[in-house]
């Protein structure tokens, strides 16, 4: 899943925009995406995906965060950002978004895609890229 221009149903936040900018005139020091945010709000009643809006500053129904495993650069401007649930973790649940979320708490990118069932008796793993 990226978090590139041109996918609708991936944005990145306006409050991710605004420290970015305020980080890059030397305002503030930005804080570093520590984890990720996932949910079951981002198809609608009829099991249809509902692109995120760039003024969201939570996912439509938020039900879990973990911090993140670890992250890579696969290429001088992409950061890939990869999480893994447990086996337990999210047991039963439908997942339709997901997100990154600072050291500050605020969530930064959400991915909407079409609900996603995790069993009890396997993990599952996250990749998300930022991209610039």
């Amino acid at each position: 899943m990226s978090a590139e221009a041109g996918s609708k149903n991936v944005i990145i936040t306006k409050k991710a925009r605004e420290k970015l900018v305020k980080a890059r005139a030397g305002a503030i020091v930005l804080p570093a995406v520590v984890g990720m945010v996932f949910g079951d709000g981002g198809i609608d009643s009829e099991g249809k995906v509902v692109p995120p809006a760039e003024s969201q500053e939570a996912l439509s129904h938020e039900i879990f965060r973990k911090e993140i495993d670890g992250y890579s650069f696969p290429e001088d401007t992409t950061c890939r950002y990869v999480c893994t649930l447990s086996d337990t973790e999210l047991a039963g649940e439908s997942l339709s978004e997901v997100g990154l979320y600072d050291a500050e708490g605020d969530i930064v990118c959400i991915k909407t895609f079409l609900a996603k069932g995790k069993d009890g008796d396997l993990e599952m793993t996250f990749t998300l890229d930022d991209i610039f």
